[in-house]
């Protein structure tokens, strides 16, 4: 699904303007004392992620403010956006959190959407994911780097029961943490009424059919999906970030 080599430019700020709505909930949920999710949800730039922080204390929620902080400077700075940009910025919060000494022993997964006039891209490390609302179901856009996605991949365990295998959030990709790799990316249509979600394991693990009716607007159906998870399991945080393409 990688995809690489320079890709088209997004349109300017002023054609992004309005063509989006959008909304991002998170909650710590009923067992951990500290929050280690954070989102971005920049529809003015076309530009949102959920990211994960991994390994307790305040090393987690430091890695994915690092990774979040990386992305809002890139939609702070102005001018077009690309795809290479965000990859860029991604990269340099993995480095700078490698030579961070107060980072150490933690990492953060991350799931980023960049869109524009013609689709979107897609951007993620470890277990974050994304997913394309339909009116029946969410159907995943990424492939989670991770123990049993492997495991799946290579046929030596049923997709069902890898959800709730003992080894579920072990990652195998990581920014910030393990052997240093780029994010994956691929390209994805977007059109308009298209409703995209991006969110972590702790949100997406309660997932059920019916969660995200089309009805409800990208702000209700957000904080829905994060309540669900909270009601249903509540042992992780849960965060997730709602996008609908108007025009």
């Amino acid at each position: 699904m990688a995809i690489f080599g320079r890709t088209r430019r997004s349109a300017p700020p002023a054609a992004i303007l309005g063509a989006f709505a959008s909304a991002a909930a998170s909650h710590v949920g009923r067992v951990r004392r500290v929050n280690e999710d954070r989102t971005l949800d920049r529809p003015d730039r076309g530009l949102w992620a959920v990211a994960d922080g991994m390994g307790g204390l305040s090393r987690g929620d430091l890695a994915a403010e690092t990774a979040i902080a990386a992305l809002a400077a890139l939609a702070d700075a102005g001018g077009p956006l690309d795809a290479d940009a965000v990859v860029d910025a991604l990269a340099d919060a993995d480095r700078r959190l490698r030579a961070d000494p107060e980072a150490r022993g933690g990492g953060t997964t991350i799931v980023a959407l960049l869109a524009d006039t013609h689709g979107a891209t897609l951007f993620w490390a470890g277990d974050s994911r994304a997913y394309r609302l339909t009116a029946a179901r969410a159907v995943p856009l990424t492939r989670d780097h991770s123990l049993v996605a492997e495991l799946v991949a290579a046929g030596a365990l049923d997709p069902v029961a890898a959800e709730h295998h003992p080894q579920a959030n072990v990652v195998t990709r990581a920014i910030g943490a393990g052997d240093p790799a780029p994010v994956e990316r691929v390209r994805i249509a977007f059109a308009p009424g298209d409703r995209l979600m991006l969110a972590s394991d702790g949100c997406y693990r309660s997932l059920a059919p019916g969660d995200a009716p089309l009805s409800l607007s990208v702000h209700d159906c957000a904080t829905r999906l994060v309540a669900n998870a909270v009601a249903r399991d509540g042992s992780d945080n849960a965060s997730c970030v709602v996008v609908e393409r108007r025009v």
